[in-house]
C-alpha cells in the first residue's frame, strides 16, 4: 500500500471517529464538604454512576469523624440514589436532582446505630476541561432507628471525571 494512500485511510478513520464518539455516561466522583448537623466536621467520599439520558444511578460511600466535645457521632452512609438530570450540560453546567437509600453506621463514645438511612437533594456538575467537572452537591438524610441527628445536611464539592 503506498504511503499516501494509507495516510488518507487513516485520516478517514479519524474523521469517521471524531464525529461519531458519543459522550460519556459514566462518572466518578471524590468529594470533601461539611457535615452539618449536630456541629460542622469534614466529611469526604466517592461516589460512581451511569446515566441513561435523563435518568442517572449512583452509588456513593461518606464518611464523618466523631467530635466527642460536641457531642456529634461520627457517621458512615453507603447510599444507592436515582439522579433526574438535564441529558447534556448546558453552557457547561448539568443540574440534578437525587434521592435514595441505604446503610448508615452512627457512632459516640460506646453506642453504635446501624439501620436505614434515606436521603434528597441537588446539585450541579460544572465542566472544567475535557472530561474533569466540579461537582457541588447538597444532600439532606434521615436516618431511621435510634439515630442520634436526624436529619443530617450535608455540602460538599468534589472532582467528577466522566468516562
Amino acid at each position: 500500500m503506498r504511503p499516501t494512500r494509507a495516510l488518507a485511510i487513516a485520516a478517514l478513520v479519524a474523521a469517521i471517529t471524531a464525529t461519531t464518539v458519543r459522550p460519556a455516561f459514566a462518572d466518578a466522583t471524590f468529594f470533601l464538604g461539611a457535615q452539618m448537623s449536630p456541629s460542622n466536621r469534614a466529611s469526604k467520599g466517592f461516589a460512581i454512576g451511569f446515566g441513561i439520558l435523563f435518568v442517572g444511578f449512583e452509588f456513593e460511600y461518606a464518611s464523618v469523624n466523631e467530635d466527642l466535645e460536641a457531642r456529634a457521632p461520627s457517621l458512615k452512609t453507603g447510599v444507592g440514589n436515582v439522579l433526574l438530570q438535564t441529558p447534556v450540560p448546558i453552557y457547561g453546567f448539568q443540574p440534578y436532582f437525587t434521592t435514595g437509600g441505604g446503610v448508615y453506621r452512627e457512632q459516640l463514645d460506646n453506642r453504635q446505630d446501624t439501620s436505614f438511612a434515606s436521603n434528597v437533594g441537588g446539585g450541579v456538575k460544572v465542566s472544567l476541561a475535557g472530561p474533569l467537572r466540579l461537582r457541588v452537591d447538597y444532600r439532606v438524610f434521615k436516618l431511621e432507628s435510634g439515630a442520634l441527628t436526624s436529619p443530617t445536611h450535608r455540602l460538599y464539592g468534589g472532582l467528577n471525571l466522566s468516562f
